[in-house]
């Protein structure tokens, strides 16, 4: 089956605010890049719904999702509210669409794993807010979206499911929500020492959670070692009945709110050995804080999922959709050319530095049996 596309116009226009990281657009450009490269089929969208309080209760609590309908509004909160939820505080604005457009992505990853029941790959960009906690907003992110896809897999009957997470940022949301669960493997690539600092190399949830913190600098010569020295033989190993990879495009080097040194080849890397392995795939987008090297990877993730040749130069249409974005940063004020008129990036080699290595090592030994809690 050919792959399916989910997002929704929600985005279009939707802020967190001035000077927040979140104050660009993401998905709108992802979706009109897709579009102007002609590779957005109408047959294979489908608009994300907005994911219903009793769904979204399946994770989160029910006095923290009646807080945030409450905070959208009303347009605000009380500091009982502020302290308890974090909305409003600890970088999570309460803004226009605070319920809406979180549980829009919502919406996307339940769809998703509902249409992959039976096989098949869905690309969900604007989902892959990993860090929500059930109680409470964190990192940016209000509901943990992955979370209700992943559940949505196990309600379904699913019972052996591969989470991987290649955002700058750990998935503890994510890894939190499943610590007990043996069902769902989670494995995080995040940059060591950065925020929530957490998912060190030895943290593994009871057994089926491995984490790679990876140093600054991290390049594609040394996602290529992951890949092929952790992820492929995690996966293989595990045999997942399905698999969701959420594909932040933080880790990518021009990103301000990390010191990694991805170009998108790697994230496209990623895409292609993992799509082979899947028998189910749900694609959540994430991290990134560059509306640049967020659109282009997105749009160039769809196109590998969907077997699309990748442009060495863009055609004007698209190269309009860059060229009409903005960005409150010395850095955008004078982008450079191929922000403007190139998909992929000039891939960006370096050393591969024992660090990598060693912990790569350490997260593929002892590995649980498929769906079995492990050592």
């Amino acid at each position: 089956m050919r792959p399916l596309l989910i997002a929704s116009e929600i985005y279009r226009g939707s802020t967190y605010g001035p000077k927040h990281p979140l104050q660009i657009q993401r998905v709108p450009p992802t979706l009109d890049l897709i579009h102007a490269l002609g590779w957005l089929d109408p047959a294979r969208y489908l608009e994300a719904p907005q994911a219903t309080p009793e769904q979204l209760t399946r994770f989160h609590t029910p006095d923290y999702i009646a807080a945030l309908q409450r905070a959208e509004a009303e347009g605000g909160v009380g500091e009982a509210t502020r302290a308890r939820h974090h909305l409003g505080a600890h970088g999570n604005p309460v803004y226009r669409e605070v319920f809406r457009r979180p549980a829009t992505g919502a919406g996307g990853a339940i769809l998703a794993a509902r249409l992959t029941l039976r096989g098949g790959i869905v690309h969900v960009p604007g989902a892959g807010t990993h860090h929500a906690m059930p109680d409470r907003a964190s990192g940016f992110c209000y509901v943990n979206d992955p979370v209700l896809g992943l559940m949505a897999w196990l309600d379904a009957g699913l019972s052996n499911i591969l989470y991987l997470d290649i955002d700058a940022h750990h998935g503890d949301g994510v890894e939190f929500a499943f610590s007990d669960d043996p069902r769902v493997f989670t494995l995080s690539v995040h940059e060591d020492g950065r925020w929530p600092h957490t998912g060190r190399l030895e943290d593994r949830a009871g057994g089926h959670a491995r984490n790679i913190p990876v140093p600054p600098g991290f390049n594609d010569t040394e996602m290529d070692h992951v890949l092929s020295a952790a992820i492929l033989p995690i996966l293989r190993h595990l045999r997942p009945q399905a698999i969701m990879l959420q594909c932040g495009a933080d880790a990518v080097e021009e990103d301000p709110l990390s010191r990694l040194s991805l170009s998108n080849n790697a994230h496209l890397a990623v895409v292609r050995a993992v799509m082979a392995e899947a028998p189910r795939l749900i694609v959540t987008g994430g991290g990134g804080y560059n509306p640049w090297t967020v659109a282009r990877c997105w749009a160039a993730v769809w196109g590998t999922l969907d077997g699309r040749a990748m442009p060495d130069r863009l055609p004007p249409a698209a190269e309009s959709v860059l060229r009409g974005l903005a960005w409150d940063r010395a850095a955008g004020r004078n982008p450079p050319q191929h922000w403007l008129t190139t998909l992929i990036d000039s891939p960006r080699p370096g050393p591969l530095r024992p660090e990598v290595i060693h912990a790569c090592e350490t997260v593929t030994r002892d590995l649980p049996a498929p769906g079995r809690r492990g050592a």
